[in-house]
């Protein structure tokens, strides 16, 4: 019993990675499909390169409050 239960298991086991392993069709795209692809690869670059940009200047604030606090904190304990 307990060696057929092993053997279907290992049967099941097999199914299923001759599924996922098996050989992959591949896929012929028309020139539009190219085209919209590329259209859409250079947008999340563009798009990439804007958040890049926020995220300097967001940096470069913060750096400037985190220096005015400090300034403040420094002339407050002097003023006690």
């Amino acid at each position: 019993m307990r060696n057929l239960k092993f053997l279907a298991l290992c049967g099941l086991l097999a199914a299923a990675a001759g599924t996922f392993l098996g050989p992959a069709q591949a896929q012929t795209g028309s020139v539009a499909d190219i085209k919209a692809t590329a259209e859409a690869i250079q947008t999340l670059q563009d798009q990439q390169k804007t958040i890049t940009d926020n995220q300097a200047s967001i940096d470069a604030k913060l750096a400037a409050i985190a220096e005015n606090v400090r300034l403040a904190r420094l002339y407050s304990s002097r003023a006690k």
